[in-house]
């Protein structure tokens, strides 16, 4: 699969986080929730890593204590967002709102950051798409 593909599917699964995160948000502490959803992950990674390296495909020179803290800062902040998200929809966001809003501002932020952390450069058609999320997050958060 190509990168393009894999992104997609990648979506697809974006997209089923925040639908179940949503549909559990009235049913469970918003702590338990993300708890619950980080254990069943890491399980779930460490299932594929452990089947990667009885493969030997697991290449010992990408494993270096920058990567390990860099993946260590991303699990922060992504249990950081995992619980908000429940709240957010604990608290009755709908998930046609939430969710756009959530991963526009993401998008937004991520693209912001690769430009002045990352020193990124973005061509004039895509600083235009980020236009056009900021103006798709403004329609969305209108009435909320």
């Amino acid at each position: 699969m190509n990168w393009l593909q894999l992104a997609a599917c990648a979506a697809l699964g974006m997209a089923l986080y925040n639908l179940f995160i949503k549909a559990a948000a009235g049913h469970i502490h918003q702590m338990v929730g993300a708890v619950v959803l980080q254990v069943v992950a890491a399980l779930i990674g460490a299932g594929l890593l452990l089947a990667l390296y009885l493969r030997g495909g697991l290449p010992m020179h990408l494993l270096s204590a920058r990567g390990i803290t860099l993946a260590a800062l991303a699990g922060v902040s992504i249990g950081i967002a995992e619980i908000l998200t429940f709240v957010v929809y604990g608290k009755g966001a709908p998930a046609s709102v939430g969710t756009p809003l959530i991963v526009g501002g993401s998008v937004l932020l991520t693209a912001l950051l690769g430009v002045l952390v990352l020193r990124e450069t973005l061509a004039w058609s895509q600083a235009l798409g980020l236009l056009l999320v900021v103006g798709g997050i403004v329609l969305l958060a209108r009435g909320h």
